[in-house]
């Protein structure tokens, strides 16, 4: 029998466990400059990552998402439209191609080898939530 999941135990973090010791900060985004002291690492619904991804969305959002990182951890609207920004940006127009695209698009880092248990583990969510909630989870699980 397949396990039940409770989403908030299981799928619930405002910040990404052991974030504050990554930086995602990639440099060569001159537009969007990291600031001295941020972190860029997943915060909010979507784990919103790297220095690109919080100047854009702060940007289009209304935060200062450079300097005040943080404000997605600390505000459920930001969080909220940072993750909506995310989602519109990056994801929808894969979902098509099944859970294992979006899995690509939201976080890459898992795909080709990169963590095949987080990868596995994600997927085994999927399938765990579409059964409680009496959907056909699709094909194309991984990725």
């Amino acid at each position: 029998m397949l396990a039940m999941y409770n989403l908030c135990t299981d799928m619930c973090y405002i910040e990404e466990i052991g974030g504050a010791s990554q930086n995602y900060c990639d440099r060569k985004y001159t537009q969007w400059p990291c600031a001295s002291g941020k972190g860029y690492y997943g915060r909010g619904p979507l784990q919103l990552t790297w220095n690109y991804n919080y100047g854009a969305a702060g940007k289009s959002v209304g935060f200062d998402g450079l300097n005040n990182p943080e404000k997605v951890a600390q505000d459920p609207e930001v969080a909220f439209k940072a993750a909506l920004w995310f989602w519109m940006n990056n994801v929808k127009q894969v979902l098509p191609r099944g859970f294992g695209a979006t899995t690509r698009a939201i976080n890459s880092g898992e795909c080709n080898g990169g963590n095949t248990a987080a990868m596995n583990a994600r997927a085994g969510y999927y399938r765990a939530y579409c059964k409680q909630f009496g959907v056909d989870p699709g094909s194309s699980l991984t990725c």
